[in-house]
């Protein structure tokens, strides 16, 4: 079959170390457009992968036939391109948050209805290796069910990770809409969903600028969460792990415990109430300082290939963006949110 054809719309981080290169290695794709305000960067991947760069994407929508777009934006502009890339007949791969408001991720997965085209949303945590072990051993029901947890994310910020440094969009907040926790927490409250198969039903946070100066958007959070179940837990997100990365989960359920991410040699440790200890080598959870292959681009690709609706679809991403977006109200009333 011809290749799918892809626009990545934004050259930054992301597209340099998971977007761009894991399209390369997808023997079904295309490279044709690359886009970003800064010309230049565009012009640099047009350069080492042939097809075109611009600067604005929709010039590079009218001019271009794509099949799909990566949208690896500033988190304002997430909707607005999505919406675009979807109206131009193109699927759509959108970075978390998917967007800054759920009334702008339904009016995402409107606009991709109307089109019939695909969103998906980059949780690539459910994706990582650990995560698919946890997953499958708490689906066996050997643990019972999951009581209660905690589950956090956190670096020491995204100066160390983005190309702009410390003069990054991250850290503006008309741009980036929310900080450790639209870069962070939602990843945690998609992976939560996810593992537990179960909803969000109350959050109650507090989320603030603790230590990143002169800027306005959230450095830390911590947030309580009950989920529809009754299993009841903490979600953490922060920029100012200065040691170094934490992206670790634990669910005590009613047969034992469930490890992910907490030791550096066995990724996955189950430890039951019968004595019994259970140890898995699976592979890393991708870091900043470690890029391993996220699987959200094959993932993708794979949906357009066989016209499946991708698992981690904008309904899904609407679902972790909303717990998010729960915590905010709670800081900002000091009230336990209802969803």
């Amino acid at each position: 079959m011809s290749k799918i054809k892809v626009a990545v719309v934004g050259c930054g981080s992301i597209s340099k170390h998971r977007h761009i290169p894991e399209y390369v290695l997808n023997p079904n794709v295309e490279l044709v457009a690359f886009v970003d305000p800064i010309i230049e960067r565009a012009e640099h991947y047009a350069q080492l992968h042939g097809g075109k760069a611009y600067s604005s994407y929709t010039e590079m929508l009218k001019e271009e036939k794509v099949d799909a777009v990566s949208v690896c934006t500033p988190n304002y502009l997430h909707a607005e391109v999505s919406i675009a890339a979807a109206n131009a007949g193109a699927h759509v791969l959108v970075e978390k948050p998917m967007a800054a408001t759920a009334e702008e991720a339904e009016a995402m997965i409107e606009a991709a209805k109307k089109n019939g085209v695909f969103l998906m949303v980059g949780h690539n945590q459910r994706l990582m290796p650990p995560h698919v072990k946890a997953k499958e051993i708490l689906e066996s029901g050997k643990l019972g069910k999951v009581l209660t947890f905690r589950t956090s994310f956190g670096h020491p910020g995204p100066e160390g990770w983005s190309v702009d440094g410390r003069e990054s969009w991250f850290f503006r907040k008309e741009e980036a809409i929310m900080g450790a926790m639209g870069d962070l927490g939602v990843h945690k409250s998609d992976l939560i969903r996810y593992l537990l198969n179960d909803e969000v039903a109350q959050v109650a946070a507090f989320v603030g600028t603790i230590h990143k100066e002169g800027t306005d958007v959230d450095d830390n959070s911590t947030c309580l969460l009950r989920m529809k179940s009754g299993a009841t837990g903490s979600l953490v997100a922060s920029w100012t792990y200065y040691k170094g990365q934490d992206n670790s989960t634990v669910l005590w359920c009613e047969n034992g415990v469930i490890k992910i991410d907490t030791d550096p040699n066995d990724q996955v440790i189950v430890e039951l109430r019968n004595g019994t200890v259970e140890r898995y080598k699976v592979g890393q959870v991708a870091t900043n300082e470690k890029q391993t292959v996220s699987g959200v681009i094959d993932e993708f690709v794979s949906c357009i290939v066989s016209g499946t609706k991708p698992r981690i679809s904008g309904e899904e991403g609407k679902r972790s963006l909303e717990v998010i977006l729960a915590a905010f109200e709670s800081e900002a009333t000091g009230k336990v949110i209802t969803l």
